[in-house]
């Protein structure tokens, strides 16, 4: 029975809340930036899809699983996985270079996959305005490693805090660099191909979403990228404007965009399932209350 099966987070998660919100698009356009950095990683998307050719569709493709493992049912959310883990065992990339072949689904890029795209996410949220304290944020991290295994990794050596999360990224940060493949994906981000008639909205919502995204990305990949990272406080202005703009757009109107899923969870489990910050918010309200935190940790 799936009618109230909350799925694999469930309403009162911190990555309900985050998801429903629309800067998820900016900071997915980041997590492309940053994943594109890993040599490894990109040669293998690179070399087993159309990328250059149907990069909308796989971009659509990846919100329609991000949507179905957020919304959908668990046993929704755990097909979903089965899919991508069963894809990425058929896959291989080549090094031209060394002659090595590997699988796609090897441990190390799948985490690097995992830990750009949970980054991005809390990065562009956090910075927009997102209301959300240290502790949400290390719980939506750690509730992440929920996600980590339907795409097959442990999630006992997958990052459970922003701490760790940092961590990991200075322990990878000597194996990234701009290869030809990142380049190829800069370029692309920049000025995807698109029906002539779309081209003036590509210059005037497209081109915004893709500079803000790239502008947002660490000090080490804008050097990667051979550019100077704009100041943080700068960035930080422009996303904060971004969130509230794109906040102002009522959340009905955003949701009817298909596939829908946002729509379909609170269809299945009642509107008080609806993602909002104002949750969070509650939340954090509630454990700040004197004597709270003793109990929860009595508890």
């Amino acid at each position: 029975m799936t009618e109230d099966d909350p799925g694999l987070f469930g309403p009162e998660s911190v990555t309900w809340q985050i998801h429903g919100d629309p800067m998820m698009w900016v900071a997915g356009v980041r997590a492309l930036y940053l994943q594109a950095l890993h040599p490894r990683a990109v040669r293998g998307v690179m070399q087993n899809s159309d990328f250059r050719k149907d990069a909308w569709g796989r971009l659509m493709r990846t919100a329609g699983f991000v949507g179905t493992i957020t919304y959908g049912t668990t046993e929704a959310a755990e097909k979903a996985g089965a899919r991508v883990r069963r894809i990425h065992r058929l896959l291989k990339a080549t090094d031209p270079r060394t002659g090595e072949t590997y699988g796609v689904d090897d441990p190390e890029l799948l985490l690097w996959v995992h830990c750009a795209e949970v980054d991005s996410y809390l990065q562009v949220e956090r910075r927009s305005g997102f209301p959300l304290t240290g502790a949400q944020a290390d719980r939506y991290i750690d509730e992440h490693r929920r996600s980590a295994r339907l795409v097959g990794l442990d999630p006992a050596g997958v990052p459970a805090t922003t701490a760790q999360l940092a961590a990991y990224f200075d322990r990878v940060r000597p194996q990234l660099a701009a290869s030809p493949d990142a380049l190829d994906v800069d370029h692309f981000l920049r000025r995807p191909p698109v029906h002539p008639l779309l081209v003036p909205a590509r210059a005037l919502l497209w081109r915004r979403v893709a500079t803000l995204a790239y502008q947002s990305l660490p000090p080490y990949a804008h050097e990667l990228y051979g550019t100077t990272a704009p100041a943080t406080a700068t960035v930080d202005r422009r996303l904060r404007t971004a969130g509230a703009v794109l906040r102002g757009i009522p959340a009905r109107l955003r949701w009817q965009l298909p596939p829908g899923h946002i729509l379909n969870a609170m269809a299945r489990l009642g509107p008080g399932s609806r993602p909002t910050p104002y949750k969070l918010k509650r939340q954090a309200a509630i454990l700040d209350r004197p004597g709270r935190a003793q109990q929860q940790q009595a508890e």
